[in-house]
């Protein structure tokens, strides 16, 4: 039969979901559980306090309920706040997510990155250091938008987003000082992968676009070598926190990501 044990996906909509895809590549006979904290939503605009207080306990409760054997927090907002607790308060192993200036700043020529995230991700002192461990040469730009998450969501959800929206969060970057010499961004939120061919698309010059999805999934499968799988794993499942209501076209993006089932937590 194998071990049924799943892996837990966390995030506070369908951004882990950019995580989540490179896992089940490397992993396809894991079961799978993804958890959406809408009932929260969206992370980038709540507080420190707010999140910290929220999301070590609610990631307690879901391992209580669900028995999984690792727990990837896709979210790069509660990470940079909250994953030393997160980390603390449970017996398991918590993988966590941040931002991917490390690899952005191996692959820029300029030495100019952008950071795109959410508000409460690009200033967190968790960026500062880590632009000061693996960046130090560079010039580091920020840009904080809660806009691109929203878009993210819709376009999941099958809702035509226009191309306009996409360049005004470019421009939050590449028009700052300095930014016509930028070359590489780090998409700082795990939303934002799921609509980096929307932001290509519009970019007015080739731009370099890095997540840590691929590093992600390459620590999953590191901390459960050895493991057993079932055979057939059952069909993922999609949990979310708050109300949900999936039209076709969501349910239809979701079983593209291997989610058929669906509860609210």
């Amino acid at each position: 039969m194998g071990d049924r044990r799943p892996i837990l996906f966390f995030d506070s909509g369908v951004g882990g979901l950019s995580v989540l895809a490179p896992t089940r590549a490397l992993l396809p006979r894991a079961p799978i559980v993804y958890v959406a904290d809408n009932a929260f939503f969206p992370y980038g605009l709540k507080s420190e306090a707010e999140i910290a207080g929220r999301v070590p306990a609610l990631l307690g409760r879901l391992a209580a309920h669900y028995r999984p054997r690792l727990i990837v927090n896709a979210c790069n907002t509660a990470c940079t706040i909250a994953l030393a607790t997160m980390r603390a308060a449970l017996d398991l192993p918590v993988v966590g997510t941040v931002p991917a200036i490390r690899p952005a700043a191996q692959v820029s020529r300029t030495r100019v990155i952008g950071v795109l995230g959410t508000d409460a991700t690009v200033r967190q002192p968790y960026v500062d250091r880590l632009s000061a461990d693996y960046a130090a040469d560079c010039v580091v730009l920020r840009h904080g938008s809660a806009r691109l998450v929203e878009l993210a969501e819709a376009h999941l959800r099958g809702e035509a987003t226009p191309d306009d929206a996409y360049r005004e969060v470019l421009a939050g970057l590449l028009g700052q000082p300095g930014g016509t010499s930028l070359d590489t961004i780090v998409l700082a939120c795990t939303h934002f992968p799921l609509v980096a061919d929307r932001l290509a698309a519009v970019a007015p010059r080739p731009l370099a676009f890095v997540d840590g999805g691929a590093g992600i999934a390459r620590r999953v499968a590191h901390l459960t070598e050895g493991q057993s799988w079932p055979d057939a794993p059952p069909p993922g499942i999609a949990v979310f926190t708050g109300p949900f209501d999936p039209t076709p076209a969501f349910r239809g993006s979701l079983a593209r990501f291997g989610l058929d089932a669906f509860e609210q937590f």
